[in-house]
């Protein structure tokens, strides 16, 4: 189960300003990636050059909220050496670049100073915060939101320092 993606978007599409995402787990057992991550382990990889294989409706939607003026940046934090799943997410990471969102990576070791969330977030415009919440598995659960001033100020001073702290997408190497 996921949330779907027509929801999702809508609380995207929302945003006036800016869309920032930290990811903190090292694998995910989502629906919509485990046949993708099953191909990418047989060897299987996505051709920059061949945009009409990998484009999808996620991608559309990054395309339309950043072509409206939207910052949209996704921080992920990893360990290392990082898990096969890390690999294949930078694999295909080039999508959402080309998409317009900028990614950055920071290795683990270099987060363990920073006050954290407990759970991978989406801040809007730095007051509605999207907790994501995952099993043990890294299957998802559900969401929960929150507008509440404090937790928005928590989850937009977490993302700023592990950003700050982060490698470039172009520059970080798995």
């Amino acid at each position: 189960m996921s949330q779907s993606l027509s929801s999702f978007a809508d609380l995207l599409r929302s945003a006036e300003r800016s869309a920032v995402h930290l990811e903190m787990r090292d694998a995910y057992g989502v629906e919509n990636e485990i046949e993708g991550f099953a191909a990418w382990k047989k060897g299987h990889r996505l051709d920059p050059a061949d945009r009409e294989s990998w484009w999808r409706p996620w991608l559309d939607l990054v395309q339309e909220v950043t072509g409206k003026g939207v910052t949209m940046r996704r921080a992920r934090i990893v360990s290392e050496p990082v898990s096969d799943y890390i690999r294949f997410e930078h694999s295909g990471t080039f999508t959402n670049v080309a998409a317009g969102e900028d990614i950055r990576w920071l290795p683990r070791r270099q987060a363990s100073d920073l006050a954290l969330p407990g759970n991978d977030f989406w801040l809007f415009d730095g007051r509605v915060v999207q907790f994501n919440i995952f099993d043990g598995d890294g299957r998802w659960v559900q969401t929960d939101q929150t507008e509440d001033a404090a937790t928005a100020r928590l989850c937009a001073s977490a993302f700023e320092a592990v950003w700050e702290r982060a490698v470039p997408h172009e520059k970080y190497t798995v």
